[in-house]
């Protein structure tokens, strides 16, 4: 238990449930991207296939189309700089925690892929997920994937949530820590069980125009620059 985080959290639990409940209340919900979840850049049978699951960057949240999403931002990006014909799929869900999106996935026929990237952290963030648990569920992920996605686990770092102009402090801040905690989580799997995960971070978002009309989700822009940071190491 860490314990200054949660001693912290409870000192402060009224001002921090008055602020999530406003804090939901006036920033706006936007809809997942529609349109095919998946495609291709260049010609004939993929050489590289990216499969994107997670949360509501996986979802498209913050853009319209799937097609302006990260896992066909990432796609085009090895695309262009390899030559190769490059595939991408994207599975997600707006709101859903680790363990709910595992229990969905079992019932899901994924297509084979090359790089599976794993985009979660901010629901189980703000939904207090113990890191015992949510390291337990990545383990669960890993062992669920591994038959038909031998290479390792792309997990792409937690936002940096103390930075979310959108929300209020000290929320932002609580809510910053405890996103911290939980990329902790990643790096440590990535160091100590490298042939099962990787870990991937990017620049933070902090220029608004990279951001959709939220604050919050990135907009196009910013689907688009998180795809250049993590191309090179994705390919």
């Amino acid at each position: 238990m860490h314990l200054p985080f949660w001693l912290t959290t409870a000192l402060l639990a009224p001002v921090l449930l008055y602020q999530g409940n406003r804090t939901r209340k006036s920033t706006p919900r936007l809809p997942e991207a529609q349109g095919p979840m998946s495609g291709q850049y260049g010609d004939g049978d993929p050489e590289f296939r990216i499969l994107v699951i997670g949360e509501s960057t996986a979802a498209g949240v913050g853009v319209a189309r799937h097609d302006q999403g990260l896992a066909s931002q990432i796609a085009l990006q090895i695309h262009q700089r390899s030559g190769q014909t490059v595939s991408w799929y994207t599975f997600g869900v707006n709101g859903v925690r680790l363990g709910p999106l595992n229990n969905a996935l079992v019932n899901m026929e994924l297509p084979l892929a090359d790089a599976v990237v794993l985009s979660m952290g901010v629901n189980d963030t703000t939904g207090f997920t113990p890191r015992h648990q949510f390291r337990q569920q990545l383990l669960a992920l890993r062992e669920a994937l591994v038959s038909r996605h031998p290479a390792p686990l792309y997990l792409l770092s937690v936002p940096p949530m103390h930075l979310f102009t959108a929300l209020p402090s000290p929320l932002r801040h609580i809510v910053g820590w405890r996103a911290r905690q939980l990329n902790r989580v990643y790096e440590e799997l990535a160091e100590h069980a490298p042939m099962g995960f990787r870990y991937l971070s990017y620049p933070a978002l902090t220029d608004k125009s990279l951001l959709a009309s939220d604050g919050y989700h990135p907009g196009e822009n910013g689907y688009q620059a998180i795809a250049e940071a993590l191309a090179e190491s994705i390919r």
